[in-house]
């Protein structure tokens, strides 16, 4: 258990660490290239999902 609690306490360490430097230092996109990268979001989670149905049944 104490194991347990040390990982988690060190994810969520190193997740607020990327979100505060993420914020101080990251420059915002601009909306043509977000428009170019959301349009690939959707297949590929799809293609994700195919994929991850496969190797469930054939595992």
């Amino acid at each position: 258990m104490n194991t347990l609690l040390l990982l988690l306490l060190f994810i969520f360490g190193g997740v607020a660490l990327m979100v505060v430097f993420g914020e101080k230092f990251a420059k915002p996109l601009e909306p043509e290239k977000l428009q170019r990268i959301s349009r690939w979001i959707i297949p590929l989670v799809a293609l994700s999902i195919v994929i991850q149905m496969f190797r469930y049944w054939w595992n």
